[in-house]
């Protein structure tokens, strides 16, 4: 009982002395290169961007945790991603299991939504600079969705699935004001990748309060019997955060 009692006293005493970290960003994401091939080698594999046009899209990310002991932490992240192509294909595309034909009025919806958890340890920390790694298990929400409205086509594949990631962090301050970050998860295995790295700019305007500008990149695909999917996304972000 008594080792229970100082296990709890511990767990208490590294509470009182964590802190609560929260930040959030937004900003449009823009796609760079969006291949795309459903139900093996019987669909059509196809570059969205050279078959149907797209505009910026708005994003956010939202994400919370706690440090303690100072080097350790653990945050969960929710970063949902929509975007939207309308156009009309040059040649026609067999896409699970529907043939949509050329010319017509023709809509993409590309969602991939990402729901993390992660635990890192910070090798360094202190007044210049914090470097960690830890690990990132990711919950990945995705789907395609390709319509032909005046027609009344329409077929959707979606995929849910686990992926488990590296988190690497590494922050310079380079004066009380300002410091730079470069974070992210990433990891590449036979049957495709995932790289979602930041780089930004922050200023504290508070000690506990700072406000960003970053550039951020989503890399990588699955190839499989179901699907090939490699994409590349680019964010142009503002956003801020805070620490308690």
């Amino acid at each position: 009982m008594k080792y229970l009692l100082a296990i709890c006293f511990y767990l208490m005493g590294s509470a009182v002395m964590g802190q609560v970290l929260a930040d959030w960003e937004f900003g449009l994401a823009f796609t760079g290169r969006n291949v795309i091939q459903v139900s093996g080698t019987s669909g059509t594999r196809f570059n969205v961007l050279d078959e149907l046009g797209t505009e910026p899209r708005f994003d956010i990310r939202l994400r919370g945790g706690y440090r303690f002991k100072n080097r350790h932490n653990v945050f969960a992240l929710i970063a949902p991603l929509k975007l939207k192509y309308e156009g009309s294909f040059d040649t026609p595309i067999s896409f699970d299991g529907q043939v949509f034909d050329p010319i017509l009025a023709t809509n993409l919806e590309y969602r991939f939504n990402s729901y993390r958890l992660t635990y890192r340890y910070d090798f360094v920390a202190n007044d210049r600079w914090r470097i960690g790694a830890g690990l990132t298990g990711k919950i990945r929400d995705a789907f395609v969705l390709v319509e032909q409205e005046t027609i009344g086509k329409r077929a959707r594949f979606s995929n849910v699935g686990f992926v488990p990631l590296i988190n690497l962090y590494v922050r310079w301050h380079a004066s009380e004001k300002v410091s730079f970050l470069a974070e992210g998860d990433g990891l590449t295995a036979s049957q495709g990748r995932a790289f979602d790295y930041q780089f930004a700019l922050d200023y504290y305007w508070r000690k506990e309060w700072s406000v960003r500008v970053a550039y951020r990149f989503l890399e990588g695909g699955a190839d499989n019997d179901e699907i090939y999917n490699f994409s590349f996304i680019h964010y142009a972000q503002v956003g801020g955060s805070f620490n308690f």
